[in-house]
């Protein structure tokens, strides 16, 4: 019951803030992060009423969700990999996906060695590496929303979208090398097998189990007709390919172990390009899974440790990820942009529409942070940091397209009014009514 109640409170309380929210024009992923620190150990946690709040350490038992989302989400991220697509995207969007993502990661990387060395209690090497790689993600959805909410139109966002995609993909495998070295460095073990083999060896097999689980996928897939069935067995291969992720075995010096990310990103890639009605149940599978990024977000505003942020150090972290994941992400897009020799507003306003970082990077946060000593640091630096991009990178997005002149200043504000408006002025042409309602459902 109470663990029931716990989860209850979490969507409910996420969902209410996020009306708030919507008023204060911040997007609903910083109000599902501000619930979590409300309903948790630190506010109303407190209290010690079991199943009112997260008390103590009673949040970690909901580990499980963290690592159901980021399945997910990785999942959702394969989704924008079609052929089609990838056609589209271009050599000049697809060395900007590289090169701005590493560039981020090099500069993380480089400020939090150096910080180790002045607080080397405080922050570890491993913790440092494992931070570069999450610097390296974007948030797509508060990027996207931006570009969809007021219509952008023009070269900066025809190269934004591809790129946003691209981003989280190559987060994924920096995210699983940087891991693998600071893990080997953590076990005293630094030799080719374990920097170099073991963390490539991930990749390739991880690679490998989805691209299997999507071709099983989409074989399972046709022998259903109805929606609710085919919606059904979609979820069931996500936590299929979620439980496999999670085998490990040791032959040797070799570790042989799977990164869900990845392996949930190819099911998605693979099941997309070889399914003819794969976009459509896509779009199934996130209207089902929207309770559940609002209750992982929760539950990752509650593990946050309020208390480490008394500690002046804490601080001086965070502050100096941020500016360097700032600096790399706009570098990275600028020098990588010049290179290509792509459009001026490109080059200038590209970098800052990158800042947004949310669900990704909270993933691979609470991944370390299940399995690792440095785990508790490398979260809640990335839920700060989150919280500071969550607040300033869409409105940072909506100035820089702005700026490039992609975005009208009749721009539409309001999805419902747009539709009101819509239906008040344009004939349905014998269009009937269930179809109208199906066309604006996402809105």
């Amino acid at each position: 019951m109470e663990i029931i109640l716990s989860l209850a409170i979490a969507l409910l309380g996420g969902l209410l803030m996020s009306r708030l929210a919507k008023l204060l024009k911040l997007p609903a992923v910083t109000a599902y992060l501000v619930t979590g620190i409300l309903v948790g150990p630190y506010v109303l946690g407190r209290l010690g009423v079991p199943g009112l709040g997260f008390v103590g350490d009673s949040v970690e038992q909901f580990g499980i969700i963290a690592d159901v989302a980021l399945g997910f989400i990785a999942f959702a991220i394969g989704n924008e990999f079609r052929v089609a697509q990838l056609k589209k995207i271009g050599k000049q969007a697809t060395i900007i996906g590289i090169l701005q993502a590493v560039t981020a990661t090099v500069l993380v990387d480089g400020a939090l060695i150096g910080l180790h060395f002045a607080f080397p209690e405080t922050l570890s090497i491993e913790a440092a590496i494992v931070l570069g790689a999450i610097a390296s993600a974007t948030a797509p959805a508060a990027t996207l929303m931006v570009v969809k909410q007021y219509k952008a139109k023009g070269p900066v966002t025809e190269t934004l979208l591809p790129v946003v995609a691209l981003d989280d993909a190559v987060g994924l495998v920096i995210f699983a090398v940087s891991f693998g070295i600071a893990e080997a460095i953590g076990a005293g073990q630094v030799d080719v097998v374990s920097i170099v083999v073991n963390p490539l060896l991930e990749i390739v097999l991880s690679l490998a189990l989805g691209a299997i689980m999507g071709i099983l996928f989409s074989l399972t897939e046709k022998i259903f007709h109805s929606r609710s069935k085919r919606l059904g067995v979609s979820v069931g291969f996500v936590f299929l390919t979620i439980a496999i992720s999670m085998l490990k075995f040791e032959i040797g010096p070799v570790h042989i172990g799977f990164s869900s990310l990845l392996a949930c990103m190819m099911l998605g890639t693979i099941y997309c390009n070889i399914c003819d009605f794969s976009e459509n149940l896509m779009e199934r599978v996130d209207r089902w899974a929207a309770p559940l990024f609002a209750v992982f977000f929760v539950i990752s505003g509650a593990e946050l440790k309020l208390d480490v942020f008394t500690n002046y150090i804490f601080i001086v972290i965070g502050v100096v990820y941020i500016l360097a994941r700032s600096v790399g992400k706009y570098t990275g897009s600028y020098a990588s942009a010049k290179l290509m020799k792509c459009d001026k507003n490109i080059v200038n306003y590209l970098g800052i529409t990158l800042l947004p970082q949310a669900g990704v990077a909270l993933g691979m946060a609470n991944q370390v942070a299940g399995m690792t000593a440095y785990g508790d640091i490398v979260l809640n630096i990335t839920l700060f940091a989150v919280l500071i991009y969550e607040l300033i990178g869409p409105l940072l997005t909506k100035i820089s397209l702005q700026k490039a002149g992609e975005i009208d200043p009749e721009g539409r504000t309001s999805a419902r009014h747009d539709r009101h408006r819509n239906k008040k002025h344009k004939p349905h042409h014998g269009r009937h009514p269930e179809h109208e309602t199906v066309a604006n459902s996402n809105e």
